[in-house]
């Protein structure tokens, strides 16, 4: 009886408001001094060929509606769009991702211009996608110098302005390159960057003086070289106005780090600073058989449940991060990038390759051959749309909408947390009695749960393997992942406790960065891993290790992962010691991103009262970005 009462309670919140209980069915937390010019912006650059692919759009009454009356009336202010300078083949067949080339972004800028919102023209000065893994440069302009290019990219700026201003679009901000983290149309060096940056910028200032000038990047977890981005910019001198970022909550650290950072970079450069992309998925099904990039499983951090809500909540407490550090605004990414209603993967990739409503076609391999002309296909946000797969509003879509006055509808259950344990073939298998509900206001609840029945034995003798347990809780389906592993020796293996001091790293060359950090789509297991990094060459240069006493008599195994890039030559090895004397070593190396190397030594032989101590040599002569690097996932296993 004592669980009946608390699971009574779960299941009378978790029963769903009825629509006419309120405008919204959804809890919106109030930011009632939000200012009236606060940018609530969306990128919809897709929507061209989407409709002419044959999607439609529909309000909440289930009205079909043109996108852009949908999206005004639920409050966005402003539209983005990108601009690709020739995204298509000599044929002219488009690359995708909407062909979004000049005219493209005249279009959809009259559309938002008809509806009272401003245009972000989002100049990427590529052919196609531009990011921090690509910066390729147009097609035209390949094999230019770069005085050459300097001139291209001012007038092609200033030509496509000229055609937005001819138009009446009502353009109220340029972004001069799109994730500009390591470079621009092709070139590399910020001295470069900065060129192009800046007679982009004196082509903004002549043809929409009153306009915003905006540069952009990615990856704001890495703070310092947030840091090194901004103190260039004024290095160089570029003319700016907004110092905007990409802030996607599954790959891009805490909001507390996001707004130290911008913060940091508005009060010491003067700048205004954004949002520029961010998004959160309402769903983990795909609607367009063409995966997604947020589903089930994957490295990546899930800070509100894959629902309306959770949407909701990502978008708030991002709006809210801006507005605390004074920033001018937050555009969500395709938040209209639904499925093309082909109903098969055959009829949605024909629609993809005659409309560009894919995120790319397999005519972009002209252009994109490793990754576009191999990885082609269909949107891989589907599920981070604010409409659903048949182009119906979502109730999520009215937070832009309520986000001043709020929408304070009675708490209720969300969603459950998933339970993740891991248990060593040794230990006692004692699943929780209860799990947190994730409510609506993202707070949390203990909820009693009952799993259903496992074998705890078999699991035992199973050997290493995770299994998958369901259970009730709340009325809701609870999942409970049992990883069952090999005892391991050693103290914070895969370095989630950073206050701890069983890791001891010696810095032997001056290396700029070591220490723990947290980040999970850069970790084996976990959130945390060991980082290194460092600009100049050859400082990359030290040994983590860890001493473990008392072990027992026996054979040992030890394993460690490190991955990460731009090393140059390098001299990475895995080693044991025994009583400060190294038995055994092992190679590895780094190559690239998420490339993990796992050396092993095994048949270490460990007598009575031996001191041992495991670590790794890393020595990077670095490649002209700095070598960088994680570490994680250190084992010391009883060998059988």
């Amino acid at each position: 009886m004592k669980h009946l009462i608390p699971l009574l309670l779960c299941l009378l919140l978790a029963m769903p408001v009825l629509a006419e209980e309120a405008e919204c069915p959804l809890y919106i937390r109030a930011i009632p001094d939000l200012s009236e010019d606060f940018a609530l912006g969306m990128d919809v650059s897709s929507v061209l060929a989407l409709e002419a692919a044959g999607v439609k759009f529909y309000d909440h009454d289930g009205n079909e509606r043109d996108l852009f009356d949908v999206l005004a009336e639920n409050g966005v202010n402003y539209i983005r769009v990108r601009v690709w300078n020739d995204p298509f083949d000599s044929q002219g067949n488009g690359y995708g991702g909407g062909n979004c080339d000049i005219n493209t972004a005249i279009a959809i800028g009259k559309r938002a211009t008809d509806h009272g919102m401003k245009l972000l023209v989002d100049f990427h000065y590529s052919d196609f996608w531009a990011d921090p893994a690509k910066q390729m440069v147009p097609k035209a302009w390949k094999g230019k110098r770069t005085t050459s290019k300097v001139k291209l990219l001012g007038e092609y700026t200033r030509d496509c302005l000229l055609l937005l201003k001819e138009a009446g679009v009502d353009v109220g901000m340029v972004q001069l390159g799109n994730e500009s983290n390591n470079g621009l149309a092709g070139e590399k060096s910020f001295a470069n960057m900065a060129k192009l940056m800046s007679v982009g910028a004196a082509a903004v200032r002549e043809v929409y003086p009153d306009a915003l000038i905006c540069v952009h990047f990615a990856n704001p977890e890495n703070a310092d070289s947030y840091y090194s981005y901004a103190s260039k910019l004024a290095e160089y001198e570029v003319d700016y106005d907004v110092f905007a970022t990409s802030y996607y909550p599954y790959w891009h650290g805490t909001l507390d780090n996001l707004k130290t950072v911008l913060s940091t970079i508005r009060q010491t450069y003067g700048k205004k600073v954004m949002v520029a992309e961010t998004s959160y998925a309402w769903t983990i099904e795909d609607g367009d058989f063409s995966g997604n990039t947020i589903g089930e499983g994957g490295a990546y951090v899930k800070p509100y449940p894959f629902t309306q809500q959770g949407q909701v909540n990502s978008v708030v407490d991002v709006i809210q991060a801006m507005h605390d550090i004074g920033g001018i605004g937050v555009f969500y990414w395709e938040g209209a990038w639904v499925p093309v209603p082909g109903g098969s993967w055959e009829a949605n990739s024909a629609l993809w390759e005659q409309y560009g409503a894919g995120w790319a076609s397999s005519y972009a391999a002209e252009y994109d051959p490793q990754d576009a002309g191999k990885y082609y296909g269909g949107c891989a946000c589907d599920n981070q749309t604010f409409f659903d797969f048949t182009g119906h509003a979502l109730e999520s879509l009215k937070v832009f909408r309520l986000i001043r006055q709020g929408n304070d509808v009675p708490v209720r259950v969300d969603a459950l947390e998933d339970v993740t344990l891991m248990i060593d073939l040794t230990g006692e298998i004692m699943l929780p009695e209860t799990v947190n509900a994730v409510m609506s206001d993202n707070s949390r609840q203990a909820v009693p749960v009952e799993w259903e029945p496992y074998d705890a034995d078999a699991m035992k003798a199973g050997g290493v393997k995770t299994y998958t347990i369901k259970g009730v809780a709340g009325g809701m389906e609870a999942t409970c992942q049992v990883a069952m592993i090999e005892y391991n020796h050693l103290q914070n293996w895969s370095f989630e406790d950073e206050e701890n001091g069983e890791w001891v790293a010696t810095n032997i060359s001056g290396c700029e960065q070591l220490y723990i950090e947290e980040k999970k789509t850069d970790s084996v297991t976990g959130t945390k891993h060991y980082h290194f990094y460092s600009a100049a060459a050859n400082t990359v240069e030290f040994t983590l290790e860890q001493q473990v006493e008392n072990l027992p008599a026996g054979t040992y195994r030890y394993e460690i992962a490190i991955m990460g890039g731009d090393g140059g030559d390098v001299n990475i090895y895995a080693y044991v010691k025994i009583n400060g004397v190294e038995v055994a070593r092992t190679p590895s190396t780094i190559t690239s991103y998420n490339v993990w190397d796992k050396p092993v030594i095994e048949g270490v032989q460990v007598q009575e009262g031996d001191v041992v101590t495991v670590g790794v040599y890393v020595k990077c002569s670095g490649s002209g970005n700095g070598a960088w690097g994680k570490i994680d996932d250190a084992k010391l296993n009883t060998m059988k």
